[in-house]
């Protein structure tokens, strides 16, 4: 029987929402949407459930709702839930490969082509994706022949216009020299023209180019003008050859996406065909995680919501596997997205069949490619986290594991790290660093008291739930201390303290001996075994973490100058100060009238600066010379 309270019938509304299920720690661990709260919320208590539903309702404590206007609100709503909060028991989405685009930067004054990964940005206008980075750079080498389009970084673009002239690309047709415009005498007006040019070529808009090329090449023929005839040639040979490269599989000149999938009961693989004008302009894949119990009905409409949720273009037509789950609220939502009708369908016959098993088939090998890259990898991290629980006597597995380690170099600078290991992999979103505060002098002992304290008094002991958890607030299964006897001690010390029945070891890095509260003699952890290689990986994450943020301060304090310490003095007016000085030490020399002459530097600030200067300096700062 599930472990959450159940609510009040008639206090959950009969509207369309969304619901959240909270753990024990008041961590979102599902969200759901449906038609009617009160009909959905109660299907969890009234029937048989799915082993995965019996599993989340054991891990959930509460539950509550959100009441939306309509259907399509309650889906975008489940939507934003469910990306804020990562819920463990919904699927999840993750992209095969991160896939290349043809990106054109329409942000910028003089816009250039580039291939680009990961995250969309403000300002840019994305093509694609493509299957290779050399296929966009192949489809750029022939486009710049007939859009001179530059394609250089922004600072080659800077040390040209500093130089006052073009590079090669200019002079063998291959960019118009924005970078000099006196020069090469293209106006903002005229780039601007060619870029968009580009951009309609590369969503489809072949004919008015061709047409203009042959135009141009004809007239230039009649006039006699034969260079300029080749010249026009060889640019519509190389727009062909562009167009070319995208392969023709629809006969007419439809806009649809097309999408194929192939699932087992644990996990499945989407493929999405983009087809624009009847060409294929790019693919890209997902594997999904099927935490949650989800047939294919479900699963479809699922991965329609995360493909366009955050995607602009939207087509009219839609192929998929299966019928997805509230068609006619996700067609709804699309039509308004979009501004025009939207269909989703299940082709019968024809080209649209064909090219859904083209997808459908793409999907079963990613799939399977994944499975073989996989299985080593979640065998390895499942048998490495069973062998742990079982060495330290642990009743279950650890799932979040916590590593801390402390660095320093003398008594400047000490520093603590926290890596966090979820499933037996890195969870770098809830790694912390701490600056050690309380530490008089070089004391390990100390500064690690300290980062445990601090982080453990995050954690509530008490049994009632939180409504609101804090950045800290999730405890972990094990706390694992860089060091021996002694830095474990410390941690039981603070366990006791809280009131925490948190299991701690501790990981000298000698002879990568493993010590248990309560044990004077190390723990015998066999060598080569995957349990000792998941600890090792931890206390070197936490260690290299440590030794990054230890770095970064030193080279902060290395760099630090008398000035960072006047109010009022910040990177502006110290670069003008410099500037005009050259060096702190002919400040120094310098009259308040002489620092006031400074651009931005005022007669208060000149005063403050002159008087600052001109303090004794501590007997400290003498000897380290800073």
């Amino acid at each position: 029987m599930a472990s959450v309270l159940r609510p009040v019938p008639s206090t959950i509304p009969d509207q369309p929402g969304a619901y959240l299920f909270r753990d024990a720690d008041a961590r979102v661990v599902y969200v759901g949407k449906a038609i009617s709260l009160r009909k959905r919320l109660a299907s969890y208590w009234s029937r048989p459930l799915h082993p995965r539903t019996e599993a989340m309702l054991s891990a959930a404590r509460s539950v509550e709702w959100i009441v939306a206007r309509t259907e399509v609100d309650a889906l975008m709503l489940e939507y934003n839930l469910i990306k804020s909060h990562r819920p463990r028991f919904n699927v999840r989405y993750r992209d095969d490969k991160s896939y290349p685009y043809l990106a054109l930067t329409v942000g910028e004054t003089w816009p250039r082509a580039r291939v680009m990964r990961g995250p969309k940005r403000k300002g840019v206008r994305y093509f694609g994706p493509f299957g290779h980075a050399y296929a966009i750079r192949e489809t750029l080498d022939a486009l710049t022949r007939v859009f001179p389009v530059r394609t250089c970084s922004n600072s080659f673009f800077d040390q040209r216009a500093r130089a006052r002239r073009p590079c090669l690309y200019y002079d063998i047709g291959r960019c118009s020299g924005p970078c000099v415009p006196a020069l090469t005498g293209v106006t903002e007006d005229s780039y601007r023209e060619q870029v968009e040019s580009l951009s309609s070529f590369l969503g489809g808009e072949y004919r008015p180019v061709l047409q203009r090329l042959e135009s141009e090449m004809g007239e230039a023929s009649e006039r006699l003008e034969y260079e300029r005839a080749a010249r026009l040639r060889d640019k519509l040979a190389a727009a062909r050859k562009a167009m070319e490269s995208q392969e023709m599989v629809l006969s007419r000149h439809d806009d649809l996406d097309v999408v194929g999938m192939q699932e087992d009961d644990l996990e499945a693989a989407f493929q999405v065909f983009f087809v624009r004008r009847g060409r294929v302009m790019g693919r890209r894949g997902w594997v999904v995680d099927k935490v949650e119990d989800i047939d294919a009905p479900g699963l479809v409409a699922s991965f329609l919501r995360e493909l366009y949720m955050d995607r602009d273009e939207i087509p009219p037509r839609i192929l998929v596997p299966a019928w997805p789950a509230d068609q006619p609220v996700l067609e709804a939502w699309l039509t308004q997205v979009r501004g025009s009708r939207v269909r989703v369908s299940v082709p019968a016959r024809g080209d649209g069949r064909r090219l859904l098993q083209t997808a459908n088939h793409n999907a079963t090998e990613a799939f399977v490619r994944h499975k073989l890259k996989r299985a080593s990898d979640f065998a390895s991290r499942s048998r490495a986290l069973a062998d742990l629980g079982d060495v330290l006597g642990l009743p279950m597995a650890p799932l979040r594991i916590e590593c801390y380690d402390i660095s320093n170099l003398g008594p400047t600078d000490k520093v603590g790290s926290m890596v966090v290991f979820e499933d037996g992999l890195p969870k770098r979103s809830d790694y912390r660093r701490f600056e050690i505060k309380g530490v008089p002098g070089q004391d390990d002992f100390a500064s690690m008291e300290e980062v445990l304290r601090r982080r453990l008094a995050r954690l509530d002991s008490s049994p009632e739930p939180r409504t609101r958890p804090g950045r800290f607030a999730y405890p972990p299964s094990l706390i694992v201390v860089d060091g021996g006897r002694g830095q474990l001690s410390v941690a039981e010390r603070v366990l006791i303290e809280r009131g925490l029945a948190i299991p701690a070891i501790g990981l000298a890095k000698r002879l990568e001996e493993v010590y248990l509260p309560g044990q004077p003699e190390p723990l015998d952890v066999p060598r080569g075994s995957e349990a000792l290689f998941l600890l090792q990986h931890l206390r070197d994450e936490a260690h290299r973490f440590a030794i990054t943020y230890h770095r970064a301060k030193r080279a902060k304090r290395a760099l630090h100058s008398v000035l960072d310490d006047i109010r009022g003095v910040g990177d502006s007016r110290k670069k003008a100060l410099m500037k005009r000085f050259g060096s702190v030490a002919r400040l120094r020399t310098a009259s308040p009238e002489e620092i006031d002459a400074t651009p931005g530097v005022g007669p208060r600030l000149a005063a403050t600066i002159h008087e600052h200067l001109h303090r004794p300096e501590p007997a400290e700062a003498r000897r380290t010379g800073t």
